[in-house]
């Protein structure tokens, strides 16, 4: 059996809804950040596209919310 590996040469980049869910839901920065186990710091970070979540970090974020983690974060592949 032949494993077909596919690579993305492209340029990646992945935003994302946490402002504006934490907004509509009226929740600090600094509770998101105790809800998911992390430093506000690291909520700011990637609502300012500064930081990638791992798939647990967005994993958390998104049960938190109610949502997917496609619903919260936007992967644009150019």
């Amino acid at each position: 059996m032949k494993t077909l590996h596919l690579q993305y040469r492209g340029k990646e980049s992945v935003n994302n809804t946490i402002s504006a869910l934490r907004k509509e839901n009226k929740i600090t920065q600094e509770e998101l950040a105790e809800a998911v186990g992390v430093t506000r710091q690291t909520i700011i970070s990637l609502e300012n596209g500064k930081y990638n979540a791992s798939l647990q970090l967005a994993h958390k974020i998104a049960v938190y919310f109610g949502k997917t983690i496609e619903q919260i974060f936007l992967f644009d592949m150019e």
